[in-house]
């Protein structure tokens, strides 16, 4: 099966398209797992299956994690699968992506830019703090789409200069926390400037930090223009991976708008061969 492998700001994927490969449905999650394992496949945070659109999109995005859970949705591979749409002529310069948090709508802005509006926030709590080990985490919880993608949005100071494994036991920690039953992506970020962040996430589905996380962007960014803290147009936030950029429209205590805007990047496209996958591996 023929495969593209993209990322977004460092948020990477392998993509198959379900129109032509004709896969069943109930191998999709150990395809994933498999053809995600860095050190014994291809690699990737995520696998996106493009399938038929049931709902009035251009095409259906499938998503999942690289442990193979399925993911509700993914805002840096939503704009890599808009690039996909139109670079394989599946869709024009805008694109609307079905996705199981609901319907997503692309932009192509530049032949590597893209954006997207995300999901809107369905819940939205700016006081959520948590306890771990004896001592509360400020943080807010926030959930995108429906059924919604879950976000706990964490500030942590002195960001960049954070011990890995510390922050990293602090993150599994949270994303495991009983107080969010669905488990939650937890952000970790500092303001560095005007209209500026610095972010990390831990995701999950990877069980570990990504480079960059959009919808984790998106729910900050959310959370802090509810604040006052930042103006919701154009805000930077650099991750690992590079710059996204989040606009959110603001209505009164809602958020009515979530725009991220970020490169994309075709790394490879070429032929699934792994011999792991077939019916008798092991053998």
């Amino acid at each position: 099966m023929k495969f593209w492998k993209m990322n977004g700001a460092g948020n990477d994927f392998l993509i198959l398209n379900n129109l032509e490969e004709h896969l069943p449905l109930e191998q999709l999650p150990r395809i994933a797992k498999v053809l995600c394992e860095r050190h014994l496949s291809i690699g990737a945070d995520g696998l996106m299956v493009v399938d038929a659109p049931t709902k009035g999109g251009d095409f259906k995005m499938r998503f999942f994690n690289s442990d193979g859970s399925m993911g509700e949705m993914c805002g840096n591979g939503a704009r890599c699968i808009c690039r996909y749409g139109f670079e394989t002529g599946l869709t024009g310069e805008t694109q609307r992506i079905e996705t199981t948090a609901g319907l997503v709508t692309g932009m192509r802005i530049s032949p590597r830019l893209y954006r997207i509006r995300l999901n809107d926030p369905t819940t939205i709590r700016l006081d959520c703090s948590v306890e771990v080990d004896g001592v509360r985490y400020e943080c807010a919880y926030v959930e995108l789409g429906n059924p919604g993608i879950p976000h706990a949005v964490v500030p942590y100071a002195n960001l960049r200069q954070a011990d890995h494994e510390e922050l990293r036991e602090l993150g599994r920690a949270i994303r495991w926390h009983s107080g969010f039953p669905k488990g939650a992506n937890v952000n970790f970020y500092e303001i560095t400037g005007e209209d500026t962040l610095y972010e990390r996430t831990f995701e999950r589905g990877v069980e570990d930090f990504t480079y960059a996380c959009g919808t984790g962007t998106g729910s900050v960014v959310a959370v802090l223009t509810l604040q006052g803290k930042v103006s919701g147009h154009g805000v930077k936030v650099h991750m690992a991976g590079g710059e996204l950029v989040i606009d959110a429209e603001r209505i009164h205590s809602q958020i009515a708008d979530l725009y991220l805007t970020g490169p994309t990047n075709i790394v490879c496209k070429g032929e699934v061969t792994d011999e792991e996958l077939s019916l008798n591996a092991g053998e």
